[in-house]
């Protein structure tokens, strides 16, 4: 067996072990991407789990570069793709990924309105965007298109689009205020920090403490890193 092989089939089985008890310990929202090729692992992690049991949520990639396929099919084409690579029928959240254009609102109108359509069809729960400028968030103010938003945010200013928070924050409460969801990511500075614990600690305290976040998300590389987050939170929000 080639060893890139023997090395996708191991990290397949992490990838699964993590989701599944991901899942063993509470979690229900699954955070994939096409650009994270996470489908596959997620669909035989939760096979046989109720669908209405967890959330998963999904991104789809519409710049150049990010994916391997040079082709851009419409929104529609797209999330057809995705539920068969989820193997369920609906997915919860869809959003459009990586936007750093203040004026993708403009650009991406008809992946927009393609989503909405899908919305009103019940083949999506809901649409957003994940953002990587402050000028693609403020963009989102005022927007009802938004359901649900992935922002930057650590008290470092580390990957995020600032680097410093003060300026990102009073944006998120403008957010948050719209009754828009809000997913906070780069907690620990996109993996710059995932071995200084003070560092992680202060950074889900940070978040946490911010009032405007309703859900945080951090990438696990192996299944040991899931209590020890469990564990984080709680000693922070005791009754969590």
């Amino acid at each position: 067996m080639p060893p890139s092989v023997a090395r996708a089939l191991v990290a397949a089985g992490v990838a699964e072990s993590i989701i599944h008890q991901a899942y063993e310990k509470g979690i229900r929202f699954f955070d994939c991407a096409d650009s994270y090729g996470t489908h596959s692992f997620a669909a035989a992690a939760l096979k046989g789990v109720p669908r209405e049991n967890y959330t998963i949520s999904s991104k789809i990639w519409v710049s150049q570069g990010g994916i391997p396929e040079p082709e851009r099919p419409d929104a529609n084409v797209v999330v057809d793709r995705f539920r068969k690579e989820l193997n369920t029928d609906y997915i919860d959240l869809i959003q459009i990924h990586c936007m750093t254009d203040a004026g993708w609102t403009d650009k991406e109108k008809k992946q927009m309105d393609i989503l909405e359509n899908l919305k009103a069809r019940k083949i999506i729960k809901a649409h957003g965007v994940s953002v990587h400028s402050l000028e693609a968030m403020e963009a989102c103010v005022g927007n009802p298109w938004v359901d649900v938003i992935h922002v930057r945010i650590n008290p470092f200013g580390e990957a995020m689009d600032k680097n410093d928070p003060a300026l990102v924050v009073p944006v998120i409460e403008k957010l948050h205020s719209e009754g828009k969801g809000i997913i906070g990511m780069k907690l620990i500075g996109a993996g710059k920090y995932k071995d200084a614990s003070e560092k992680i600690d202060e950074s889900l305290k940070y978040v946490l403490a911010l009032g405007t976040v309703d859900m945080v998300i951090v990438g696990f590389e192996m299944p040991g890193q899931i209590d020890n987050y469990i564990g984080r939170i709680k000693s922070i929000v005791p009754h969590s």
